[in-house]
């Protein structure tokens, strides 16, 4: 390989605006404008040109590049019809550069380049500019020609369009990414579910310890919700949950995990958050609930539903653990029904 076209190939990061040759592009002669298909003529007869028919009968673009002067020696006419741009344009790797997407071009083109003085056969996805600015998904798949010194010679390879495939994995992304996300909600009020609450406790208290901020929760339990749900049937018990739950939304911060603790029970994580401040949003989360209106004739301390509340801070340490805060932060729930009900109790 001279040492021009080394000097070409190791252009440093400059690639996105230079391609892979110096900004001054090369003389265009009028046989290099020629379409290659008109710079080599073949007998119709000859097994060259039954290679080149099928060839270019394909959906895969072939081309060549010669690998001293960096320019086309050959790319399929097809490619035409697929991205926009003529057969013709085609004329060195600058511009294969130049037509890749600005956000896939770097990386593109320093791989390549990089396997390619390697000598290693290689293929990249990347996403192929229009002249309209639109782009269409492409694979390049690359074999590296050496010649009987070992020297490399020059790069052959395809183009296949991948659009389609690229449309459907994105769809299956999305489609996985919904049921992920649907994995985390609680089926019935929409907000966080039990398994999603028990993540985010092990990922915020492992932060709280790394930290040394402190975390808080509130547990609740709507107050009499057996008899709510005996004396007025299991859906005005659905209904009753879902308004309790958006009650609870509105009131937790974006930082905050509210979720569906199990039955009639919530649960506020709270993250960064002093006593002082978890107990006064607990205040603010009885105050949502009972203002709801919803009445609750089974109820021996409200005419309407209410909840007790649990309250809870701690400074996690290395010989603590998620689990334990939360059942003392249960036992101070236990704690509040047992004073009466419709109350919080902080510990």
């Amino acid at each position: 390989m001279g040492t021009a076209a080394r000097r070409r190939l190791l252009l440093p990061m400059h690639l996105m605006d230079k391609g892979c040759m110096p900004q001054k592009h090369p003389r265009r002669v009028q046989d290099e404008m020629a379409p290659p298909t008109a710079r080599v003529r073949l007998n119709p007869g000859s097994e060259d040109a039954v290679y080149r028919t099928l060839l270019e009968s394909t959906r895969a673009i072939p081309w060549k590049i010669d690998w001293s002067t960096m320019r086309f020696a050959y790319i399929g006419p097809q490619i035409e019809s697929l991205l926009g741009w003529p057969q013709d344009s085609w004329i060195s790797v600058e511009d294969w550069s130049s037509r890749i997407h600005p956000e896939d071009r770097d990386h593109v083109v320093n791989y390549c380049v990089a396997q390619s003085i390697a000598g290693i056969d290689h293929e990249a996805d990347y996403r192929a500019l229009t002249p309209d600015r639109g782009f269409v998904w492409i694979r390049d798949v690359v074999h590296v020609v050496r010649n009987d010194a070992g020297e490399v010679e020059s790069l052959i390879g395809f183009m296949f369009d991948i659009s389609e495939r690229k449309r459907i994995e994105h769809e299956l992304l999305r489609m996985q990414q919904k049921l992920e996300a649907l994995s985390f909600e609680d089926g019935l009020t929409r907000i966080a579910n039990r398994r999603r609450f028990d993540e985010r406790l092990e990922a915020c208290w492992e932060d709280a310890r790394r930290s040394g901020r402190p975390l808080s929760m509130i547990l609740l339990d709507i107050d009499h919700f057996k008899g709510f749900n005996d004396r007025y049937g299991h859906l005005y018990g659905d209904e009753c949950l879902v308004a309790v739950a958006e009650a609870l939304k509105k009131v937790g911060r974006e930082k905050d995990v509210v979720a569906r603790y199990g039955g009639e029970e919530f649960v506020l994580l709270l993250p960064d958050t002093e006593e002082s401040a978890a107990i006064e949003i607990a205040r603010r989360c009885r105050s949502a609930i009972e203002a709801l209106g919803i009445a609750n004739a089974s109820s021996d301390c409200s005419p309407f539903v209410t909840a007790s509340l649990g309250v809870g801070t701690a400074l996690p340490a290395k010989d603590q653990d998620a689990r334990g805060f939360c059942e003392s932060v249960d036992r101070l729930l236990y704690g509040a029904k047992q004073n009466g009900r419709n109350q919080l109790l902080a510990g």
